[in-house]
């Protein structure tokens, strides 16, 4: 008889930690990120937001980054960039 593996679609549990740093409660002159999967029209989500964060909330200036796409993750090249670049890190998609 033939043996057969089945595999489990139960995911372990991780059982580390991380501190999220508190919101800043001012946005004037912190730069601020976003980071895009490369849905369609997210560019045009980061511009129109990008705008209002600069012109009403005082941003410094608005950092509009891109993943290769919106299936796998940042390259660690991508995230070690705008990190270091910004305050604040938005990500999301549009369609």
């Amino acid at each position: 008889m033939a043996k057969i593996s089945v595999l489990s679609p139960i995911g372990g549990t991780r059982g580390t930690t991380t501190d999220v740093p508190a919101l800043p409660a001012d946005l004037r002159g912190l730069t601020i990120g976003f980071l895009d999967n490369t849905k369609h029209n997210f560019d045009r989500l980061v511009q129109g937001i990008g705008a209002v964060l600069v012109d009403k909330l005082g941003a410094a200036r608005v950092v509009h980054m891109r993943k290769a796409n919106a299936a796998t993750g940042a390259a660690p090249e991508i995230i070690a960039a705008i990190a270091k670049e910004c305050d604040l890190v938005f990500t999301g998609s549009a369609d």
